[in-house]
């Protein structure tokens, strides 16, 4: 059984590549990178000079069957992505499934991430969070993005280009209001790191006026849990909506508890109060 090592690499600072994970880069038959010329500064920065394959969004799937065949002649490889840590928004999960099933180890070596960066940066709850990769760029996808971002009872991190951070902040004061507290940073570790704290509507108002260069990440507070009022009110209305189709009021009962996580019987007394209005009108 031979290894494949999924490896973090640093994702501006050179300094933050840990000592095991410099030793496999050396040790390894291969590298397997999402650009060689990037992986190559690394390697000259560590005075290595493993061999380099390509593999990236475009020939992972091509790959595959070469790269378990090297596991299967019994050479050691190593998986990088352009920086941070292989498969977060990037090519290699399909290759690690294969390397998998044809038996052989996979093993993490753990490292840089710029989602874990900004989160733990950003000062917001981080007990809990969500990633959601890339902003779709258009559509019902976006669209949806955004609204999840905005109901999510956890913080969430996702990427965006800098090119259309603008536009992004814009839609996310829309979806989840302007008092909404958030986080960009940007160029993590590296000579320009700037995290910056604020609202969105903040946000959106400092980033109208400045221009945006390199990687960002923005991290979004969660949303307000729900007041008993707020909870009461979507069932009356669930309630009312599942009578008016008919519905008996035990299932009503059910159902809006089911919805809204109010106890059973004080949905049946909502559903009671409901029938008893529409009699008294």
């Amino acid at each position: 059984m031979s290894t494949l090592h999924v490896v973090a690499t640093p994702i501006g600072n050179l300094e933050d590549l840990t000592a095991r994970a410099a030793r496999v880069l050396g040790e390894a038959d291969r590298v397997l990178a999402e650009d060689t010329r990037r992986t190559a500064t690394l390697l000259r920065h560590l005075g290595l000079h493993t061999p380099m394959v390509s593999l990236h969004e475009h020939n992972e799937a091509r790959r595959v069957d070469q790269v378990v065949g090297w596991l299967d002649d019994g050479e050691s490889l190593a998986l990088v992505s352009d920086a941070g840590t292989p498969l977060v928004s990037d090519p290699g999960a399909r290759l690690v499934r294969a390397v998998a099933d044809a038996g052989h180890e996979v093993v993490p070596l753990p490292g840089p991430s710029a989602v874990l960066a900004a989160l733990v940066a950003s000062g917001l709850p981080s007990e809990r969070f969500a990633f959601l990769g890339f902003v779709p760029r258009k559509g019902g996808d976006r669209a949806s993005t955004l609204q999840r971002v905005a109901g999510s009872f956890e913080t969430t991190v996702v990427f965006e280009s800098p090119e259309r951070l603008g536009v992004l902040l814009a839609e996310l004061v829309d979806a989840c209001g302007g008092d909404r507290n958030a986080c960009v940073a940007r160029e993590l570790t590296k000579l320009h790191e700037e995290v910056r704290r604020g609202t969105l509507a903040e946000l959106r108002a400092y980033y109208q006026e400045v221009p945006v260069r390199g990687e960002v990440t923005v991290v979004v507070a969660p949303a307000a849990p729900p007041t008993d009022d707020d909870l009461e009110a979507q069932a009356l209305r669930e309630a009312r909506r599942l009578l008016e189709a008919g519905t008996a009021p035990s299932r009503v009962a059910r159902e809006v508890s089911r919805a809204t996580g109010l106890s059973r019987n004080r949905a049946y007394t909502l559903v009671q109060t409901l029938q008893e209005d529409e009699t008294q009108a």
